[in-house]
């Protein structure tokens, strides 16, 4: 059995590469501290590199959702808003008509009048029919104008879905064609109360019974279409709350297999002080300055 033979050149190399150790040990921890992460490189970990980098990709998609929802949600709600203010103006312009109907108790100058309010809300519901969103009209599908109407009335838009994804393969309409909600260009809404003006200061009754009745079926398409940005509204809400919540999952995952565990690596740094110093100590007692020392 053979021995070897300890000399000073040994416990000297021995005890450096033990010091040296120590010191990459306690490196290690300082810099998990000072860079608030266990995995700096792939070489750390390579199973929590490799699963950091798919929570970390995965967050990014989660993330992208959470926006384009977002967004949804705002060109849906502009869309809501739009609606409604058109419906209480097409209501009012009802009422103006039914007024202007009551021949007998109505006189034409009372009529005119009337046609005059009912011009103001025909621009009034074309302005609210060119509602933009980030100044893109909301009921102008994809065109890249600043209007959905001209100031006659006749749509300008591109017809076009705009479309959010907001989940995996999941893809919502937010925008709503104008024409689906004041009619083609011809025969549309504000035709209609251009009719209705014209037969209110004409005093002609049957004209006027004639644009209310159209009045009261553009009123049902534009409470349909509310119902419809509702319905759409609900689902991108839902969406982004599952977008979330996904989110949230993923940066804990995420921040479990990559950062540090502040406690843990504090008690490692002070564990690794320690460790050094005696290392050092021990070094020191090994590495004698002198041949003399060393004979002692």
């Amino acid at each position: 059995m053979g021995t070897t033979r300890v000399t000073e050149s040994l416990l000297t190399h021995r005890s450096l590469t033990s010091l040296q150790g120590s010191l990459s040990r306690l490196g290690k921890v300082q810099e998990h501290l000072s860079t608030g992460r266990v995995v700096n490189r792939p070489s750390d970990d390579p199973n929590a590199a490799s699963a950091a980098m798919r929570f970390r990709a995965a967050t990014t998609r989660q993330e992208a959702y959470v926006r384009n929802a977002s967004d949804g949600m705002a060109w849906l709600g502009t869309i809501d808003n739009t609606l409604g203010s058109m419906s209480t103006e097409v209501r009012r312009a009802r009422e103006l008509g039914l007024q202007g109907a009551s021949t007998g108790s109505t006189s034409q100058a009372a009529r005119d009048a009337l046609a005059v309010e009912v011009d103001q809300l025909r621009e009034s519901l074309r302005t609210h029919a060119n509602a933009t969103y980030l100044g893109r009209p909301v009921l102008g599908g994809v065109t890249a104008g600043s209007v959905a109407f001209d100031p006659a009335g006749a749509y300008v838009g591109t017809p076009g879905q705009v479309l959010r994804t907001v989940g995996d393969g999941v893809k919502v309409r937010v925008d709503v064609t104008g024409t689906d909600v004041v009619g083609p260009t011809g025969d549309s809404l504000f035709d209609d109360l251009a009719d209705l003006s014209a037969a209110l200061r004409a005093g002609d009754g049957t004209a006027m019974r004639t644009a209310l009745g159209a009045l009261e079926g553009r009123l049902q398409t534009i409470n349909a279409t509310q119902s419809t940005v509702g319905a759409a509204y609900n689902r991108v809400e839902s969406a982004a709350q599952t977008a979330t919540e996904a989110l949230d999952e993923l940066r804990g995952r995420l921040s479990e297999a990559e950062e540090t565990d502040l406690p843990k690596a504090i008690v490692q740094l002070k564990m690794q002080e320690t460790a050094y110093q005696a290392a050092l100590a021990a070094t020191a007692r090994v590495m004698q300055p002198s041949l003399v020392q060393f004979l002692r």
